[in-house]
């Protein structure tokens, strides 16, 4: 007779290999069959998985979103390669993809839409000159534009929220010259016509559809946006921190003593910013309240573009983005708050991916005005090289209200070395399983 157990044990291990062999086909871009995406998502992964849209043949969108990497780049590189032969330098940390369903689209408005005590995301626009009635603001908000001190920039896709929508940002790397480096609409769609899938485009929305290429190229964006949508691999909210949060996990010592550094506002303060409880109606935290932060991470000499000194990347301000936005002076240097998910199986941290551990970017935090000496270099006269990477008449923008960057130099910083460890363990625990 069989036990129970053994049965048991056996299915368990035949579940388990189904699932690798899954995750398997999914990392190399194969969509399974049946109807857990729909036709239309299913389109949109296969041109994600499609090295044959970028015009050196070589990168698709799940070159630098790799499924492995929770649709993260794949390396410790500061930034990834791309253009015409793969041969250029991008100017930004690649950003993930996951956990991006619930950002609302950019505006400009009361601090905040998303609170630190979990307020749910309001969707919408908000008069720049309602009462908070979260209270009294927090570091951006009280510095943000003088006589408007509610007026804080939040939402968007992208690290300077050019895009609102999945479709926006899906197309922005399929024409990014140093990126997939489609010249223009009709070459994009010219290889769309060629495609394996091409016949799906036809079935979906209309045999004539290449013949119309700007239709085309907004049913491409669309589908994939629906892919990222639909895939619960991009949003599965499967941490040991959601079960802890459902009662299901307990965290060790260090991983409590971790989430109370976090929450806690005069150390880590880090839920300020990465709100780590569930919203009011039951949705799980996103670790992000999507506003921007002028936090002044020191220039990167990895970065191609950063070898001449007169150019600076400013987040809002360019220069990527162009709208009336990108020309008011109190949006430059801030760039969109991450989420923390995942973020202890990065490598490669901020907008110029100077950092390449979460050790260093928390040294960051607790030393920046500190020992100031330990983050930025020093000039041939010996003298420290402040805030390198963003010019003078934009520094008055960098947060020095908020803890852990409340502190001058000399003074003991927020965090030590034990405790930065026992939030790194907290952070791990954010890893979906």
């Amino acid at each position: 007779m069989i036990r129970a157990g053994s049965v048991l044990l056996a299915l368990a291990a035949l579940l388990f290999t189904v699932a690798v062999a899954s995750r398997e086909r999914m990392a190399a871009g194969q969509v399974p069959a049946g109807p857990r995406l729909s036709a239309m998502a299913q389109l949109g992964a296969k041109m994600f998985f499609d090295p044959a849209l970028s015009a050196s043949g070589q990168k698709s969108c799940a070159s630098c979103h790799d499924p492995a990497h929770h649709f993260g780049p794949p390396d410790g590189r500061s930034v990834q390669s791309g253009g015409p032969h793969g041969e250029l330098s991008g100017i930004r940390a690649v950003p993930s993809l996951a956990y991006l369903d619930r950002t609302p689209p950019f505006t400009v408005g009361p601090e905040s839409l998303y609170d630190q005590d979990a307020i749910v995301a309001v969707p919408g626009t908000v008069n720049a000159g309602a009462k908070n009635p979260l209270g009294p603001l927090k570091g951006q908000a009280a510095r943000k534009h003088a006589g408007q001190p509610n007026d804080v920039p939040q939402g968007g896709l992208f690290w300077d929220g050019r895009a609102d929508t999945f479709q926006q940002q899906a197309l922005g790397p399929l024409m990014s010259p140093f990126e997939m480096a489609n010249k223009d609409t009709a070459s994009l769609v010219a290889k769309l016509r060629k495609a394996t899938y091409a016949e799906d485009f036809r079935r979906l929305f209309g045999a004539d559809i290449f013949d119309h290429p700007t239709r085309a190229l907004d049913e491409a964006g669309f589908a994939l946006s629906r892919f990222q949508i639909e895939d619960p691999r991009f949003h599965p909210y499967s941490s040991k921190y959601d079960a802890y949060l459902h009662g299901h996990a307990t965290l060790t010592p260090a991983e409590r003593r971790g989430l109370a550094l976090f929450n806690d506002p005069d150390k880590g303060n880090c839920a300020a910013c990465h709100l780590d409880k569930p919203t009011p109606d039951g949705q799980p935290p996103v670790f992000t309240d999507h506003e921007y932060e002028a936090l002044a991470v020191p220039r990167n000499p990895a970065i191609p573009a950063n070898h001449d000194p007169d150019y600076y990347d400013l987040g809002i301000c360019g220069p990527l983005r162009h709208d009336a936005y990108a020309h008011q002076n109190a949006n430059c240097g801030l760039f969109k708050t991450p989420t923390l998910r995942n973020v202890a199986t990065r490598r490669v941290f901020f907008h110029n991916g100077v950092y390449h551990s979460l050790k260093q970017v928390l040294r960051f935090y607790a030393d920046r005005d500190t020992r100031p000496g330990e983050i930025y270099p020093r000039r041939a006269d010996g003298s420290i090289a402040y805030y390198n990477d963003l010019p003078p008449r934009y520094r008055r923008n960098i947060d020095r209200i908020d803890a852990p960057l409340n502190r001058k130099k000399g003074d003991k910083p927020a965090l030590t070395d034990a405790e930065m460890d026992d939030i790194i363990a907290f952070l791990k625990t954010l890893t979906d399983r």
